[in-house]
């Protein structure tokens, strides 16, 4: 709890834990240069630049071709302040790792040492990401999203990887309605099956209860991502962020109350009962008995034709 009196500022982004946090090691941007291609022949010089997808503080992302493919390149600029680096760090780390139909797929990561850049190329989702769709989603919509990103959850845990920022913002989407888990900046890769995973990173909105009080004894290192994903379809299905009213600006101290003193939200009374049951076994503030992926690909409510 003294953390709420450190944090003063309306800002839903946390800070990484320290180095020192740390229980596995990465390359340095340096060695990376020397796995340049994963999967194919492509080279940073035979992709041709299109437009531009987003850009933020750390880079930008554009949209490129090659060979009459299109692809995402995040470009990552050399003068990144330490926290930004050891995001980029992590989500190289990840990217090697991971190869599902669930995970946004890296086909390469290119270096420019002079200057320090560093980009990453990742398949292309031409349907942008889950926020654009908040509240205009029926249930067998969600239904179909719910087992893709619950597949690609169940893949990640079981690589020992936990998410940390579940979110619309971070579930791509393309044309054939296939979503993926994107953005693994502030990931975790748990070296030994006790590690904890309770630091205060990632998106705060979405943050777990036992994520707020990390000092609150043992919990399930992977239920974080199940509290996130149960809010997120929440979000879908409702169109506003469902700890709080709609339109009202969330806040580290009105969070943290919401998520840990509050009754966990619940679907209204007019969705299904699967969904309303669906919902219930993610958000369940003991982390324990909040369901796991697996099992909520058993659920019901992702079984039956809605």
């Amino acid at each position: 709890m003294a953390l709420v009196r450190e944090r003063r500022q309306l800002n839903l982004r946390l800070p990484l834990p320290p180095i020192s946090d740390r229980r596995f090691s990465l390359p340095s941007i340096t060695t990376a240069a020397t796995s340049t291609v994963l999967s194919n022949s492509i080279s940073a010089a035979d992709l041709e630049k299109l437009n531009v997808l987003g850009c933020g503080n750390s880079g930008t992302v554009y949209k490129v071709s090659h060979k009459n493919t299109l692809y995402a390149l995040k470009t990552v600029n050399g003068d990144m302040d330490p926290i930004l680096t050891r995001q980029l760090m992590r989500e190289m780390e990840i990217l090697r790792r991971t190869d599902s139909p669930h995970v946004v797929k890296c086909h390469g990561i290119f270096e420019k040492p002079l200057v320090g850049e560093v980009s990453i190329l990742m398949e292309y989702m031409d349907g942008g990401t889950l926020e654009s769709l908040r509240g205009a989603v029926t249930e067998q919509r969600l239904a179909g999203f719910a087992r893709q990103i619950l597949k690609g959850l169940s893949y990640l845990h079981g690589l020992k990887i936990v998410h940390r920022d579940i979110k619309p913002a971070n579930l791509l989407l393309n044309s054939k309605d296939e979503v993926k888990i994107a953005d693994f900046g502030v990931s975790k890769i748990l070296v030994r099956s006790l590690d904890s995973c309770n630091s205060y990173v990632g998106t705060c909105a979405y943050m777990s209860p036992e994520r707020f009080d990390s000092g609150g004894g043992s919990s399930d290192v992977y239920a974080g991502d199940i509290w996130s994903f149960g809010l997120m379809m929440l979000e879908l299905l409702l169109g506003h962020f469902p700890l709080l009213p709609p339109g009202q600006r969330p806040d580290w101290a009105t969070l943290m109350c919401a998520v840990c003193f509050g009754e966990p939200p619940r679907a209204p009374e007019g969705c299904s009962e699967e969904f309303r049951s669906f919902v219930d076994c993610c958000l369940r503030k003991d982390s324990t008995k909040r369901w796991t992926a697996s099992q909520l690909l058993g659920h019901p409510f992702l079984q039956e034709e809605l």
